[in-house]
């Protein structure tokens, strides 16, 4: 379910994906096939580790990255699920074809 919030979705960002919801900025973005693909690769991952270990593992991957590039924007491009997201969002047929923890090619 596409909800639109701008007060849930956390500043410099367009878009956040809790399970069942996807949370986007402004309503405009709804239209955007990108980015709603890119937030389905999320719904796909948090299913896949049964919603509450995503968001472990999402939060001890992000601090390991940010202990190892020192700067959020890089930490947070480089988690797994962000990697795969980013990497595949154009693909708008991904899902489609994607095998199960397919995040782990990204680490």
């Amino acid at each position: 379910m596409i909800l639109v919030s701008k007060y849930i979705v956390p500043k410099g960002y367009v878009g956040v994906t809790i399970f069942p919801f996807v949370f986007l900025k402004y309503k405009a973005l709804k239209e955007d096939v990108v980015l709603l693909n890119h937030e389905r690769i999320h719904l796909q991952q948090q299913i896949e580790l049964l919603i509450i270990p995503f968001f472990v593992i999402y939060g001890f991957e992000f601090l390991i990255r940010l202990l190892q590039y020192k700067r959020w924007s890089l930490a947070y491009r480089n988690i797994s699920f962000e990697r795969e997201a980013y990497f595949q969002e154009a693909q708008l047929d991904y899902l489609k074809y994607r095998r199960l923890y397919s995040f782990l090619k990204y680490l």
